[in-house]
């Protein structure tokens, strides 16, 4: 397995304390140690590409799996070691399959603005499916926003306009407040939802997405998004750049894999 190294040899190597090195070996992530008459922690080559791999692993898929995956190795429990590199892929695929449905949701919004009147394209704003862009200012005839304005005791649409307005039912809207993505607030005298003009575009917009049967889970990234950025170009150019982590992370988590694949046939593993 190589010629016999000290600790701080090994250490310098890898730009860590000797402390480090041991606590590592206490951990598994590094091979179990010998030691000689003298009480002196005996390392070797095996604790070198060890020490290598796990530095690779750790960039890739964090620390926590890799003391999982290292831990195994040097048990001897491969099935546990892949299956804990299986479970980190699989969180990774997940994540992108998350981005590319929030993405696409975005998207979709994004086409249906620009569908729609040139004002919408230069303000950024999302006009509401077949009508003018709500943002307290009714188009002519004045709608459901014209009768809650004449209405002096609130201000704001109760649930059952909001409905008429959208083209839903009340227990839909109910069931996207309940998912977050709705968040009207309470008329004092009476508990009744009211919904401002904001609400009312946000339940546009997530009926919009809901037809396009978009998952209510990346509606509400996208709406989160939405609310922290007020702008849906922002939010694709964010989610554009994540997307490119996620293909970095993918890339080094390739070459973390190659990495523990040659460790493993080092130590003997015939994979």
């Amino acid at each position: 397995m190589g010629d016999r190294l000290r600790a701080r040899d090994l250490a310098r190597s890898a730009g860590l304390s000797v402390q480090q090195i041991r606590t590592y070996v206490e951990t598994g992530v590094l091979p179990a140690v010998e030691r000689t008459a003298g009480g002196h922690r005996v390392f070797t080559g095996a604790h070198a590409e060890a020490l290598t791999v796990a530095r690779e692993l750790a960039v890739s898929h964090g620390w926590a799996t890799t003391r999982v995956v290292m831990r195994a190795v040097h048990d001897g429990d491969l099935v546990a070691a892949l299956a804990a590199v299986d479970a980190s892929h699989a969180r990774l695929d997940r994540e992108r399959g998350e981005l590319a449905a929030v993405r696409e949701a975005l998207e979709t919004l994004l086409t249906g603005r620009s569908g729609r009147s040139g004002r919408s394209g230069r303000s950024g704003r999302v006009n509401p499916p077949g009508g003018a862009e709500y943002s307290g200012d009714a188009g002519p005839g004045g709608g459901t926003e014209h009768a809650a304005r004449r209405d002096g005791a609130r201000h704001g649409l109760r649930i059952g306009e909001v409905a008429r307005a959208v083209g839903v039912s009340p227990p839909v809207l109910r069931l996207w407040e309940a998912h977050g993505l709705l968040r009207p607030e309470r008329e004092p005298s009476t508990g009744y939802r009211l919904y401002d003009s904001s609400e009312l575009r946000t339940a546009h917009i997530v009926a919009l997405l809901r037809r396009g049967s978009h998952p209510l889970p990346a509606i509400g990234a996208v709406l989160d998004e939405l609310r922290a950025t007020g702008s849906p170009d922002r939010v694709l150019r964010e989610l554009t750049h994540r997307m490119r982590d996620l293909h970095r992370t993918s890339l080094r988590r390739l070459a973390a894999s190659a990495a523990l694949h040659g460790y493993l046939r080092y130590l003997g593993h015939t994979v």
